[in-house]
């Protein structure tokens, strides 16, 4: 079956935006990326869900710098992003965050009809990429109403979606040192990142082992949370490291 010409057309441009993005994040940044924990064979293959922790900065599309050319047309051709509906709202910043991916859907704070067509975007080839705090962390480290950096549930209800493959957690160890909101980026810095790839179906049953469907929810927020914080150490830490290179297995 051929794909619909205008969703391909759409595909192809936002494939070409990843790879500006992605050839500007080379030029005028370090990165440090990594797996940790069990790397399985090719673990770029497979991967249905991105859940990417630790959300510090809207200039963080600069990651992609860091990842296959075949894993940026995924995001391209399959990719479900929800978006925050102030963020798609803003004139300049807005415009790009709509073509970050295949399906960026605008979603309010709100459990409403947004988030439903964020659900029934999920199809059997579609990689889900969220970023589960739902929320920016300041440079106080909480949010911007003064409160602790916590998981919501929407994770919990993409698990529920996509039965099997893999989701890859990525732990962005902050992009503050590069760009604090509302200020000028910052160009020539080492940005961090750790990448851990865990199977669906075994981590969906380790989490209803935990409570039944009752407490899979909780169960899920309080474990991405204890990741989160064994990961996502300060940014400061690892600014001034050498370099190490990442695994490009596809």
């Amino acid at each position: 079956m051929y794909p619909h010409p205008i969703g391909y057309l759409r595909s192809l441009l936002v494939f070409a935006l990843l790879l500006t993005i992605k050839a500007i994040s080379r030029v005028f940044y370090r990165h440090d990326v990594r797996f940790v924990g069990d790397v399985p064979d090719h673990p770029w293959r497979g991967i249905r869900l991105v859940a990417f922790l630790n959300h510090t900065s809207l200039f963080e599309p600069i990651f992609v710098g860091a990842v296959p050319n075949a894993f940026v047309w995924r995001i391209a051709r399959y990719g479900v992003v929800p978006a925050a509906e102030k963020t798609i709202r803003r004139p300049f910043v807005g415009a790009l965050f709509r073509f970050v991916a295949s399906h960026v859907v605008s979603i309010t704070r709100e459990r409403d009809h947004t988030w439903n067509a964020v659900l029934q975007r999920i199809s059997r080839d579609s990689m889900v990429i969220i970023l589960p705090e739902g929320r920016m962390k300041r440079a106080n480290g909480l949010d911007l109403q003064g409160q602790p950096m916590t998981m919501r549930g929407g994770i919990a209800d993409i698990l529920e979606a996509i039965p099997e493959g893999r989701m890859l957690i990525a732990y962005s160890r902050g992009l503050h040192h590069v760009q604090i909101p509302g200020r000028m980026p910052r160009a020539f810095k080492k940005i961090s990142m750790r990448l851990e790839v865990v199977e669906i179906a075994g981590y969906r049953k380790e989490m209803l082992a935990r409570g039944g469907i009752e407490q899979f929810k909780k169960a899920v927020k309080e474990d991405l949370e204890r990741r989160r914080d064994l990961h996502c150490v300060d940014e400061t830490e690892s600014d001034d490291r050498a370099e190490p290179r990442l695994s490009r297995r596809a």
